[in-house]
């Protein structure tokens, strides 16, 4: 069922300018390679503790692996604004206030045929509230500091999706801008 609904979603076509170019279905964008629009959120508590997801072992690709608090793709015609809260309810269970801090692209090809081509816009938020996590989405999930992170995926990156590393490894003091 899961992937038959994965099958008909559609992701938006960019140019690494960001400009949609059209839509294609989420599945042959990811066999074909295609750059799309994507976003990552990354929700703080107060504590400056990051929460982060285990994926679901059904997801397409990298189940099982730790992630950021919520990654996804806007719908074709609709505004990222709406679609960072919907799918932070969808996949978390809670809303709260997000920032755009940066964006980027990243390209990387799994070993099951599929290829990650992002344009990914990426969010920081807080929050201290309960977390309801999808379970069709999410297996298990935590609150993290920051050191013990980076030290845990300096052990055992396999662990971790790419996008994820890149992000702690790469881009971690824009992300902690607003924390």
């Amino acid at each position: 069922m899961k992937s038959l609904k994965m099958n008909k979603e559609k992701v938006i076509i960019v140019d690494e300018d960001n400009n949609e170019i059209g839509t294609e279905e989420k599945i042959k964008a990811h066999k074909g390679g295609f750059l799309h629009r994507a976003f990552s959120i990354f929700v703080f508590n107060f504590k400056g503790e990051l929460l982060i997801q285990q994926r679901a072992k059904e997801k397409y690709h990298c189940g099982e692996l730790w992630s950021n608090t919520v990654c996804s793709h806007p719908k074709p015609n609709e505004i990222l604004e709406d679609a960072i809260h919907r799918r932070l309810k969808e996949e978390m269970g809670f809303d709260c206030g997000l920032k755009e801090v940066f964006s980027f692209i990243y390209l990387k090809e799994f070993e099951n045929g599929l290829t990650e081509h992002e344009f990914d816009h990426v969010f920081v938020g807080k929050f201290d509230g309960g977390v309801l996590p999808n379970k069709e989405e999410v297996m298990n999930y935590k609150w993290i500091s920051i050191d013990e992170l980076k030290k845990n995926i300096s052990e055992n990156p396999e662990k971790y999706t790419y996008w994820f590393r890149v992000l702690i490894n790469e881009h971690l003091e824009k992300l902690l801008i607003e924390v």
